[in-house]
């Protein structure tokens, strides 16, 4: 019979290294730490959707018009985005290589920071200037 050789994958290569380090632990402190912000925040979400219940734009814009309400609210919806951003890379990983990747992470970072530039100034406008 003859013989076979076996040869490895970088999967069962333990020297074979996926990324960087750095840049794969700052991904894991990131989604950890917005995601337990997230959690601290939902309270402060569940005050505003409970106090605006029923109310009409007015009551809106000077319940954000508060600055100890409007800047919490901005400052959540940034995070939300950074966490949705890390959240879209961790799929788009799985399922996404290449140049495919690149532009669908390219595309998602763009996305994010339209609903961060867009949400939350929109907050901050109403908190300043009304």
């Amino acid at each position: 019979m003859r013989d076979t050789v076996i040869t490895t994958d970088k999967i069962a290569n333990p020297k074979t290294h996926y990324g960087d380090a750095k840049a794969s632990t700052r991904h894991f402190i990131t989604q950890r730490t917005t995601g337990a912000i997230n959690i601290v925040f939902l309270c402060f979400l569940l005050f505003v959707i409970v106090r605006l219940a029923g109310q009409d734009r007015s009551d809106v814009v000077a319940l954000l018009g508060n600055w100890y309400v409007g800047l919490p609210f901005a400052a959540l919806i940034a995070i939300a985005t950074v966490h949705m951003r890390n959240g879209m890379r961790d799929t788009l990983e799985d399922y996404l290589a290449g140049s495919m990747y690149r532009l669908a992470m390219m595309l998602n970072t763009l996305f994010c920071l339209a609903v961060a530039l867009l949400g939350a100034g929109s907050v901050l406008k109403i908190v300043f200037w009304g």
